[in-house]
């Protein structure tokens, strides 16, 4: 028998121990967590005004909130139907949806709030390695591609276009969006290459082809050679 709590300590308790299971069970739970943290620390550091540090605050809680509901919900759903029911399924996607729109709530709200505050820097930043040469972005690309064959041929796995480590569809990707974000030195565009690129790579996980740490292996290689041959350019 369930007996609900009397005093108001115990129902903060009780609601306490909902969201530790939430965090302590659902992966999601954990990275809107994190999430929240880092943007919490951006906000720290990038002295947001208070009206924007509201709506901020406001959109993360908005996501765990939404997190802990979907939560509940399939808690309740597998308790009632802990066979397999089309009903049940469409309850738990309906909820997961909710997290879904709330994440991209979020996810926009933080991008217009902090795009004002990161942008510039990442301009700075760009801008420190200049633009590159049309002849090293080139070179660049081909290196990485020579690269990821060799690594291949000494792991012995995969081929060139298939599997292996690292990805090359991830090293060649991430490669592109690093010679763009240098090339253009305009934030948004690097932005969206990047996001550009790990589709492509989160592809190759979605396909099975590769494994996660292929990925980031591919992503990390192309990234490196592209800025390490483009540097050289600059310094020639």
């Amino acid at each position: 028998m369930i007996l609900k709590p009397t005093r108001f300590i115990d129902s903060v308790n009780c609601a306490i121990e909902g969201i530790l299971y939430a965090a302590r069970t659902q992966k999601h739970m954990r990275q809107h967590f994190l999430a929240a943290v880092a943007i919490l620390l951006a906000v720290l550091f990038l002295r947001v005004s208070a009206i924007e540090f509201t709506l901020l605050a406001v959109s993360i809680c908005f996501v765990l909130f939404a997190e802990l509901f979907n939560t509940a919900i399939e808690t309740v759903v597998d308790m009632l139907s802990p066979e397999y029911s089309e009903k049940a399924r469409i309850a738990k996607d309906v909820a997961a949806g909710g997290v879904l729109i709330a994440a991209v709530s979020a996810a926009v709200m933080g991008w217009l709030v902090l795009a004002n505050h990161i942008f510039p820097l990442y301009r700075e930043l760009l801008a420190m390695f200049g633009t590159p040469a049309e002849t090293g972005t080139l070179v660049a690309i081909l290196v990485v591609v020579i690269a990821v064959v060799i690594i291949k041929a000494l792991t012995g796995k995969g081929t060139p276009l298939h599997g292996g480590l690292p990805s090359g569809h991830a090293a060649i990707a991430f490669a592109i969006a690093t010679a763009v974000s240098l090339n253009t030195q305009d934030p948004l565009t690097s932005v969206l290459s990047f996001a550009l690129a790990a589709m492509v790579s989160h592809s190759r996980l979605l396909l099975r082809i590769h494994s996660t740490r292929e990925v980031i292996a591919g992503a990390l290689l192309g990234m490196g050679i592209t800025l390490l041959i483009l540097l050289l350019f600059k310094l020639a």
